[in-house]
């Protein structure tokens, strides 16, 4: 008798199937007969209900982009190995390799409050605008000009993702402009009780990118900011260090802290840096 598949849930952008494809291909790997998964695009919110519903039994999704809370019954099945959470700048002149290559007044379009904020820190006499669409559409806007773009702040993994790693002009340094807590790491939800999708993601799951992220989402979390909010944190290439920021929406303040990590309490590296931050006046910031 053959098992009951296990169906895949996932959104239907270009970058949220690449995920989707890569978590079945891996379970394949492991065992798992390709035909024991199905594909079907959702908004987040709906992947979730489907899985309580249980129309799917997993879900991929982009681990930056979940609440730091899940959902009753809702649980964080495996974390693959991470790639690079690393900012990329995406600037239509190709010789434009680092934030301050760019020119003054240079026009550079972001959709996160967290860049945006940072830039503005980083870089005052940048035009920063909101730009909107998925990662192909805003890299075809600084390509074509539209908007008077010059430049795009984006994830560095998201391009290397879609095969768009050559329009990258510069990987940014994660402690000059530092990503979003969970970047660059797939986050795969299950229901809770699920024992049969637990145990057919355990090969996929990868312990040290888990604590890494796990002590980004808890300073997160501590601060009290969802994923929009204008907070970085950032796990070293080590493991070893945990590093928070929260910089002000205009761009006048930063803050930064860092706290040794042992991986086996990410909580603790996430509730000192919390600390120190909150001294340094994050809630305040965060409150604007």
């Amino acid at each position: 008798m053959t098992s009951p598949k296990l169906r895949l849930g996932t959104r239907g952008s270009r970058l949220a199937l690449w995920q989707a494809e890569w978590v079945r291909d891996a379970l394949a790997r492991t065992g798992t007969s390709l035909h024991q998964l199905e594909g079907t695009g959702f908004f987040t919110k709906a992947i979730e209900d489907a899985l309580l519903d249980e129309r799917v039994d997993i879900a991929v999704h982009s681990l930056k982009d979940l609440p730091t809370k899940f959902p009753d019954g809702l649980a964080l099945g495996a974390v693959p190995t991470r790639y690079d959470p690393a900012e990329a700048l995406v600037a239509r002149d190709a010789s434009a390799n680092s934030l301050d290559a760019l020119p003054p007044g240079a026009r550079v379009g972001t959709s996160s409050l967290r860049r945006t904020s940072q830039l503005r820190y980083r870089r005052p006499d940048l035009d920063v605008v909101s730009i909107r669409g998925n990662v192909p559409t805003r890299v075809d806007k600084v390509t074509t000009g539209t908007d008077g773009l010059d430049a795009a702040l984006l994830a560095l993994a998201g391009l290397e993702r879609l095969g768009l790693g050559d329009r990258v002009t510069a990987r940014l340094d994660p402690l000059d402009l530092m990503p979003a807590p969970g970047q660059g790491a797939l986050g795969i939800e299950i229901r809770a009780d699920d024992r049969r999708a637990a145990t057919a993601l355990q090969p996929l799951h990868d312990a040290p990118s888990y604590a890494a992220v796990e002590a980004e989402r808890r300073l997160l979390s501590a601060l009290g900011g969802g994923c929009q909010a204008p907070v970085g944190a950032w796990v070293d290439v080590l493991g070893s260090r945990l590093y928070g920021r929260v910089t002000a929406e205009d761009g006048s303040v930063q803050l930064t802290a860092s706290a040794a990590l042992d991986p086996n309490r990410p909580a603790a590296a996430a509730e000192t840096v919390a600390h120190l931050l909150e001294s340094q006046g994050a809630s305040k910031l965060l409150a604007r």
